[in-house]
């Protein structure tokens, strides 16, 4: 399912190998949400996580991106062709 941009200055990203378009300037954090996949990690116990504070304390908004593990998606905007991970994929 690819989510609709809201204005014209949209980028393309991957999301667990799925394409999306997002607004230029959306966090990580808040294109999982736009994107209805909001799970970013699952804990130590295998529970789902998500974005909890959405400032980079909580730090549950841990993903893979562009290979880089553990990456804050609150804190990183998106970019062209960024690829992304979540707990899903682990």
């Amino acid at each position: 399912m690819n989510s609709a941009p809201t204005s014209s200055n949209s980028i393309s990203i991957s999301i667990n190998g799925q394409m999306h378009q997002v607004e230029s300037g959306i966090s990580v954090a808040a294109a999982l949400a736009k994107c209805d996949k909001p799970q970013t990690r699952l804990s130590v116990t295998g529970m789902p996580r998500t974005a909890f504070c959405g400032m980079g304390v909580c730090h549950e908004c841990r993903v893979t991106i562009n290979g880089a593990a553990h990456q804050l998606a609150c804190q990183t905007i998106c970019a062209d062709q960024m690829q992304i991970l979540t707990g899903e994929c682990a």
